[in-house]
């Protein structure tokens, strides 16, 4: 069984899927969105709301409390593509207060040609904020889209110190 919490941040309610400790999908948005990112194996499966104590909701408080790095230390697990997988294996490696363009994206994912998989990859990203596709930015550092809209992704960058 997987289980669903959320937790009131300063841009709106954050809500995730989780496998015990392991997340499945996370965002600004409802269960029903999420759960269709879910792999069709864990669509599958029952959904059980929780309330958000343990380590996952520790840890996203400590983020939006101040300790940047708290995200960090989620596990997730997401579907997609080899170079998708790469393209979130690189985001998460992005220092908090740093960003990246899409084109960097592209070259530490494997695939310096593959700008527009890049872009696509934060839009199938699953797990966001956890996996920080908001620290992907267009080449010339204009902020690009977000999934979320513009004013969460230009928060959370202002929240790192990045903007």
């Amino acid at each position: 069984m997987l289980s669903t919490a959320s937790i009131k941040t300063p841009i709106g309610s954050l809500l995730w899927i989780a496998d015990s400790d392991l997340v499945l999908a996370a965002g600004f948005t409802t269960v029903e969105e999420l759960s269709l990112k879910l792999s069709s194996d864990d669509q599958e499966r029952e959904i059980k709301n929780s309330k958000a104590v343990g380590k996952i909701a520790d840890l996203i408080n400590a983020y939006f409390d101040g300790e940047l790095d708290a995200l960090n230390a989620i596990e997730v697990r997401q579907p997609g593509s080899q170079f998708s997988q790469a393209a979130w294996k690189a985001m998460r490696k992005i220092k908090s207060g740093k960003v990246i363009s899409y084109a960097d994206l592209a070259q530490r994912s494997g695939s310096p040609a593959a700008v527009r998989a890049a872009g696509t990859a934060c839009g199938r990203n699953a797990v966001a904020p956890i996996v920080p596709c908001h620290r992907i930015v267009k080449t010339g550092g204009a902020l690009g889209n977000y999934g979320y809209g513009i004013p969460k992704k230009e928060w959370l960058l202002k929240h790192e110190g990045a903007l």
